[in-house]
């Protein structure tokens, strides 16, 4: 089998970063975190009607602030930066409940960061871990993958995962959820969604739903551990089938195996196979690359551009299918490093890509652990696939399928094996 490793110390879609300590502010930070703690002190004062109650680390503000400025994809404007982060922390409505002592400080971070593009945020402890757990397939909550929709109206369901409790409860992809314990969404960051929707094992939440243009109506969950497979297959006649859910670690070694049960399967039978990235949202930009590359004897694989730093992901010699014919579901929920794996595979001519315009992000968030165990998740490149296209704007299918997932006949399962069928018989 072919196997290829690039490490741990790994720029990703979601990455650990190489550098694990956080650049040591310089004057201009400073003076913001001087200007923050001034209107953070105004800030609590209005809250607590003239008593200060804590003395939060604006310091951790001087550090976010100095990675945004030295390593964000491309050049920021500080002043910018900062009225943004002035604008978050002037907005903040009184807490509710217990906070920790950062949390005005959090609500300037992540006013900045949501200056820059939806995908960078601060990760306190709690998200940090979660997000890790994610990445190693393990962790606890409702099994729903969410994003912010473009006209800002609660989050939308991108995928609940098979066999978890959203699943369970019937929740769909495209799902809004407006409010969650009868408390509404608007205004809230992903990353506060994601702490409202998290929470101990055994303990219940209701969640309001929108779907489409039907009334809202209420649905209860209990939160669970979540345990994902992220790679199954199965037979569809001479073909192997693979369904892949995200990239996380281990993906690629998964895809391998499955490869090698089907082909023990199917014996010298084994006549092509279908990949279903179908709700995909990626992950792992190392697992896509290592699964593209199973696949593909050589070339690029995909680039990634940052401020300083020009990367090719290159392919080894071997194919694990030999050269047989592939068809790669997708749809507009395949995002990131799910259009790494489809965009390679379509570049080099191995994979033939069937469904709908996938979801069109072409950028890589690099995760940096700040100290106290949080971290930030920040763009720090783009990516562009081996024809030297960006996936901005989604990768177009070779052959259009709707996502009608109204019925029971899946048209894009249908439809891969008829073009497989074509492929093999040329």
């Amino acid at each position: 089998m072919k196997r290829l490793r690039y490490g741990f110390s790994i720029l990703v879609l979601f990455a650990l970063s190489a550098c694990a300590i956080a650049p040591v502010p310089g004057p201009e930070a400073r003076a913001a975190a001087d200007q923050l703690a001034a209107d953070i002190d105004r800030k609590q004062r209005q809250y607590t009607g003239g008593a200060v109650r804590t003395q939060p680390d604006v310091k951790l503000f001087a550090r976010v602030f100095e990675r945004v400025k030295s390593e964000y994809v491309r050049p920021v404007d500080e002043d910018i930066l900062l009225a943004a982060a002035s604008h978050a922390l002037n907005d903040a409505p009184p807490p509710s409940g217990t906070v920790s002592d950062n949390w005005l400080v959090e609500q300037a971070i992540n006013g900045m960061l949501a200056s820059l593009d939806p995908y960078s945020t601060y990760l306190p402890r709690d998200e940090y871990e979660a997000m890790q757990d994610s990445m190693r397939g393990q962790f606890g909550g409702l099994g729903i993958q969410i994003t912010l929709p473009d006209d800002g109206v609660g989050v939308m369901v991108v995928i609940p995962l098979e066999g978890t409790p959203a699943a369970k409860a019937g929740l769909i992809a495209r799902d809004r959820i407006t409010h969650v314990d009868g408390e509404s969404l608007e205004g809230y960051s992903l990353g506060e969604v994601v702490r409202r929707l998290r929470g101990p094992v055994g303990s219940r939440v209701v969640l309001t739903i929108r779907r489409g243009e039907d009334d809202a109506f209420d649905v209860p969950i209990g939160r669970s551990v979540i345990h994902v497979d992220v790679v199954k297959w199965r037979l569809e006649g001479d073909f192997g089938y693979l369904r892949v859910t995200g990239f996380s670690e281990d993906t690629s070694e998964d895809i391998e195996e499955a490869v090698y049960k089907i082909r023990s399967h199917l014996g010298g039978r084994l006549a092509g196979l279908i990949i279903d990235l179908r709700d995909n949202p990626g992950g792992l930009l190392v697992e896509s690359v290592a699964a593209s590359d199973a696949f593909i004897e050589s070339g690029d694989i995909v680039v990634t551009k940052g401020r300083y730093r020009t990367q090719r992901y290159r392919a080894t010699s071997g194919d694990i299918v030999a050269g047989l014919p592939i068809a790669v579901l997708i749809n507009r929920n395949s995002a990131s490093a799910a259009e790494i794996f489809a965009g390679a595979l379509r570049d080099h001519d191995r994979a033939v890509l069937i469904g709908t315009r996938s979801f069109g992000k072409g950028t890589v968030q690099t995760v940096m652990p700040m100290g106290r165990g949080t971290a930030l998740k920040l763009t720090t490149a783009a990516y562009y696939r081996p024809s030297g296209s960006s996936v901005d704007g989604g990768i177009m299918p070779d052959v259009a399928v709707e996502d009608d997932r109204e019925t029971e006949i899946d048209e894009g399962l249908l439809r891969a094996v008829a073009e497989l069928n074509r492929l093999a018989a040329l």
